[in-house]
């Protein structure tokens, strides 16, 4: 059926509402938006689903739920997973709550117990919830930090890390077969509470949650001694971070926490910025401006669903305050976590092991290997890191001790399977007070990791490319870099790409040929001379292509300089293939 029919029989079929009818009916004399709205099924991709909230089988709305649910459903009886259970979550954008309904309700109706949180919870207090709940799946109602007109559907597996092979591919499977929408299965939640199928939690998870947070901290002693006097400013972007942050930072005894008022209350509207992304610098126009009101040591804010932060940290020489980017937040942690837990308990494990991913900066694994321990890369994605901590599980071998990637996004601990940006909070607020007790800022401790290590410096250029004839030009670019790989880019020679979409990694000086390791991925790396790097891959949650670089200076300004002459030709190279 064509995407005209498909339209008409939305229109005209009584199991759509009349409000989904009345909005297509809106758009009838608009062939190019019913097309954009009807031309496929919304793709349930690898950790779910991400779109434009809207009617349409390529939107985001109850019908898609119910039937991507039913999938899941269907999968959960297939491996026999029906008694444990699923955790369910969502965020603050607009229809979150209406469609975590739909999914607690259609999993009861299919005789699953749905465990849903009665308000809005973070993403990483899911994850938590599925492992303390001993559920066999999680679902997570949120779009992260896209625009207001998005929303999302995460799924997760039962070791609390979103799903990954077999489970991501025999999910997609059944929600493929399920391929008519009346023939999903609802029911009503009364019915759903009376059959102990429809179970709301809260505080007891909250309680927990927090308590594993909290059992992270290193420097307790620090907290006490300069915790009344550190300066805090905080931003949950109306998202979901307010309270668990505010919580967890109250009851270890930080009392200076300055809320962004304008963006403190849940909003699917985000009014203060044009998206909720705590890597934009929007984001942080109205807490730097109380920042400077308040004298705030950091500055810190967390995405609507609260597993990524963006920090701010004050220079106390200069009184500005620098932007960390996720390379750099994530390596100061890292050396923070690594080297007091060697202090505190004379060594780190000899098993001890370090997770990044690809398209993280190499100064992760530079620290890694300066403390002995084995570093691990990944790809794109918090769920392969937590794959690698159930290998770890399941094979007895291999202590998890850190874990980021540059999107952002850290886990300390092993409470969750995804990043978490509740726990970062935490974590570095821990660090500034550490520092505070050395005489030094958390920026003072990133000038001191540079002249420990190397000044590293990443950056990523990314066009967005939407609709159909987008994705189609998003291959055509991939397509072209494979046909004729570079030789060098911007003055540095590439010495082996590696194609993870063919499996491959070519030497270009041996031309020897070796496998990458990791799963198939339409992405290509390209190693080049000198510790600098270029990765391209289209973004599994957007319509772009994203081109991430690194390179490896002498000095701040060496590195600044480097860095944007190969952002530079990064920009040529875009051009002249668009």
């Amino acid at each position: 059926m064509g995407y005209k029919e498909t339209y008409q029989e939305w229109l005209s079929n009584p199991y759509f509402d009349s409000d989904t009818r009345a909005e297509l009916e809106a758009i009838e004399n608009d062939d190019k938006e019913i097309k954009e709205r009807f031309y496929k099924d919304l793709e349930f991709g690898t950790a779910g689903l991400r779109g434009i909230i809207g009617a349409g089988t390529n939107r985001m709305n109850i019908y898609v739920i119910r039937k991507t649910t039913q999938g899941l459903a269907n999968y959960i009886a297939s491996v026999n997973g029906q008694a444990k259970g699923v955790a369910i979550a969502y965020d603050s954008r607009r229809m979150s709550p209406e469609f975590a309904q739909e999914a607690a309700l259609c999993l009861a109706a299919n005789g699953i117990k749905a465990y849903i949180f009665e308000s809005l919870r973070p993403t990483p207090e899911l994850s938590f919830a599925v492992r303390k709940l001993g559920c066999i799946a999680g679902i997570n109602i949120t779009a992260s930090h896209n625009p207001p007109e998005y929303n999302g559907y995460k799924v997760y597996w039962e070791d609390g890390a979103q799903i990954t092979p077999p489970h991501d591919k025999g999910i997609m499977d059944e929600v493929q077969k399920v391929t008519s929408f009346t023939a999903v299965k609802t029911m009503d939640k009364a019915a759903a509470e009376a059959a102990g199928l429809y179970q709301v939690i809260g505080a007891e998870i909250d309680d927990a949650y927090i308590e594993q947070l909290k059992s992270q901290v290193i420097h307790m002693d620090a907290i006490k001694a300069v915790g009344k006097d550190l300066k805090i400013v905080y931003s949950p972007l109306h998202g979901t971070g307010n309270i668990p942050a505010r919580r967890v930072l109250k009851e270890l005894g930080f009392e200076n926490v300055y809320v962004v008022k304008e963006q403190e209350l849940p909003d699917g509207n985000f009014p203060t910025v044009s998206y909720p992304n705590p890597e934009a610098d929007e984001a942080f126009e109205l807490g730097l401006k109380l920042a400077k009101e308040v004298d705030a040591d950091l500055v810190l804010a967390t995405d609507p669903d609260a597993d990524r932060l963006g920090v701010r940290v004050k220079d106390a020489r200069t009184g500005e305050y620098h932007t960390l980017t996720g390379n750099m937040s994530g390596c100061l942690l890292e050396e923070y976590e690594l080297s007091q837990r060697k202090a505190a308990e004379g060594s780190l494990p000899d098993d001890g092991a370090v997770i990044s991913t690809i398209v993280t900066t190499n100064m992760a694994g530079t620290i890694a290997r300066a403390y002995g321990l084995r570093f691990i890369e990944v790809l794109t994605g918090f769920k392969y890191i937590g794959q690698q901590i159930l290998n770890f599980e399941h094979s007895k071998r291999g202590t998890y001790l850190f874990g980021f990637e540059e999107s952002y996004g850290c886990l300390i601990g092993t409470h969750a399977r995804d990043k978490d940006a509740i726990v970062a909070t935490m974590a570095l607020c821990e660090a500034a007070a550490y520092y505070k007790t050395q005489g030094k800022t958390l920026w003072d401790a990133m000038i001191d990791l540079y002249e420990k290590y190397g000044y590293y410096k990443d950056d990523i250029q990314s066009i967005t490319l939407k609709g159909i004839e987008g994705l189609e030009k998003i291959q055509q670019i991939l397509d072209n870099l494979r046909q004729f790989p570079p030789k060098e880019i911007g003055g540095y020679q590439v010495e082996a790409v590696r194609d993870y979409k063919k499996e491959v990694v070519i030497n270009f000086k041996t031309q020897e040929r070796t496998t990458t390791g990791l799963p198939n991925s339409n992405v290509l790396y390209y190693e080049l001379e000198n510790d600098a790097w270029v990765c391209v891959r289209p973004s599994g949650t957007e319509p772009k292509v994203k081109f991430y670089y690194g390179v490896k200076g002498t000095s701040m300004e060496d590195a600044d300089a480097k860095s944007a002459a190969l952002g530079k030709e990064v920009v040529a190279m875009i051009n002249r293939m668009m």
